[in-house]
């Protein structure tokens, strides 16, 4: 059996990567779930008993069903009908055993109403997006026999408050010498 990675065997650094796959694939879903109003995704990907804290003066749910409820309130619609487009950055992975820690960026963008239409060559006219707002995610995963499901997750602005900024230090954790 090759040990020579860490001490780990062939099969648990398989696994590993295998993990980190699923994970990334289950993160880079949301934006597209988002922007679409997939509840039915929203539904599967959540623990049944999963939350999702927003923070302060934003509506959060707790249990898959709540959640994913949320993608079908009027609000939420009519951001999507206005062109609502989440952009998140590549995620950073913390694996645990049959837990995970992910930490990402996500940038809430949206047509530019008042914006002056401008041409970018060979991509035709618009008047551009604004950046509604930038956060910062932590979500908490469990596999189970479907696969990974995200067991929690918290979103918090990146503005200048120290909450955002404990999330994403959360990612660096692991790097931080020993008192």
């Amino acid at each position: 059996m090759d040990r020579s990675a860490n001490g780990k065997s062939l099969e648990a650094r398989l696994r590993d990567i295998e993990d980190r796959l699923e994970i990334y694939n289950l993160i880079a879903s949301h934006p597209p779930s988002a922007d679409t109003g997939a509840d039915y995704y929203t539904r599967v990907v959540y623990a049944e008993d999963g939350t999702f804290d927003r923070g302060e003066g934003l509506t959060g749910a707790v249990g898959n069903e709540a959640i994913a409820a949320m993608t079908q309130t009027e609000g939420h619609r009519r951001a999507i009908e206005g062109g609502l487009a989440h952009f998140a950055g590549l995620p950073h992975i913390e694996i645990d055993g049959d837990a995970a820690y992910v930490t990402s960026y996500l940038l809430l963008l949206h047509p530019d109403a008042s914006g002056e239409p401008r041409e970018l060559p060979n991509h035709g006219l618009s008047p551009g997006f604004r950046i509604h707002r930038v956060a910062a995610n932590r979500w908490t995963l469990a596999r189970t026999p479907e696969g990974w499901k995200i067991a929690s997750r918290k979103l918090r602005p990146l503005d200048g408050s120290p909450p955002a900024r404990e999330i994403l230090e959360q990612a660096l954790a692991a790097y931080r010498p020993a008192d």
